[in-house]
Formats: structure tokens, C-alpha cells, sequence
């Protein structure tokens, strides 16, 4: 059993990106998300399902310096968590507001590969969640790559519902799938 770890929840300083970005953001997973698309006259149809890997895929969650720096803006939201002990960054969260349909749109959720399993990301995600709603925001979404059965796991666990998905929504054309919780 790991022992347990003291750390500090607190807003992100543009000095902590560097560390952000050097995490181990590398995560396992046997089992991905499948899009398939119908198209019939008169009818469109997409599924998704959860389809097992031949062998487990090692993949590493894409990190971007730009989307830290934005977050960085007073009106965004950028959580890191650090040690109590020993300052390291061990997890961080970016999240984007929207104030015309309010809701805030969490886009990273990283813990360092050492630290997960911690419920780290869980007590970032309930600091976000209190954050949004000082914000008046009523809707908490979060994006994910269907290769990310891990993050899709966290996010049905934490009581999100599959809300849609875009098929060429990342910088690589990757499909993206949206997470959704009423903050009411």
C-alpha cells in the first residue's frame, strides 16, 4: 500500500509549466472507444463501443504549452497540485470558461504516472467543480481522446454522461468525446 501523500491544491503559475509539461504523461490501456458511422438517406447514425485490444497500448496523453499558457488567463482556470514536502508538480488541470452557454470545458487532467490511483484527480476535479460554480457556470464538460479508456473510465466514475463526440477535433484529427455534469 503507497503511504500517504501530502500535497497542496493551488492556481498555476506560469512557472509551473515547465514542470507541467516534462510529467510522465504516459498512460496503458487494453481497451479503446470504436466510432462507427451509418449513413443511410433520411438517417445518420454514429456508435461508439468499447472494443478490446489484441495487446496493450502504450500511448502518451498530448500535452501542448499553449493551452497552459491560456489557462493562465484570469478568467480560465489552471490547477496544479504540489507537494507538501518536496514542491514537485504532480498533477494539473486546465479549464476553459464559456460564459455564454456557462459551462467550463476541463481539457487536461494529468496526474504524473508515480502518482495516480491516488484520488489526486478526483480532489483536482472537485476543485474545479467549485471553481466553475463561483464562476456561475451550471455545466462541467470534459474532453477525450476514444483511445483514452482510462480517462472515459475516470469520467463515467466521477458521474459524467457521454454528451457527443467531434471526429476531427484535435490537432492530429483525432476523435474527441465530451463528458458532461450538471454543476445545479
Amino acid at each position: 500500500m503507497d503511504s500517504p501523500l501530502g500535497f497542496v491544491i493551488r492556481d498555476g503559475l506560469e512557472s509551473d509549466i515547465r514542470a507541467c509539461l516534462e510529467l510522465d504523461h504516459h498512460y496503458e490501456t487494453d481497451y479503446v472507444w470504436q466510432m462507427t458511422v451509418s449513413d443511410e438517406p433520411g438517417e445518420w447514425r454514429a456508435a461508439f463501443k468499447t472494443q478490446r485490444l489484441p495487446r496493450t497500448l502504450e500511448a502518451e496523453y498530448p500535452s501542448d504549452e499553449q493551452r497552459l499558457r491560456l489557462a493562465l488567463a484570469p478568467d480560465q482556470c489552471f490547477l496544479v497540485v504540489a507537494g507538501k514536502t518536496e514542491p514537485d508538480i504532480l498533477a494539473y488541470l486546465t479549464m476553459r470558461r464559456d460564459p455564454v452557454y456557462r459551462l467550463a470545458l476541463i481539457q487536461d487532467l494529468v496526474v504524473s504516472r508515480p502518482y495516480r490511483r491516488r484520488r489526486i484527480a478526483t480532489r483536482l476535479l472537485n476543485v474545479a467543480r467549485r471553481w466553475a460554480q463561483e464562476q456561475g457556470l451550471i455545466q462541467l464538460t470534459i474532453e477525450n481522446h476514444t483511445r483514452n479508456y482510462p480517462g472515459i473510465a475516470f469520467c463515467k466514475q466521477a458521474g459524467f454522461v457521454f454528451c457527443g463526440f467531434n471526429d476531427r477535433y484535435f490537432p492530429n484529427q483525432d476523435i474527441a468525446i465530451f463528458f458532461s455534469q450538471s454543476l445545479r
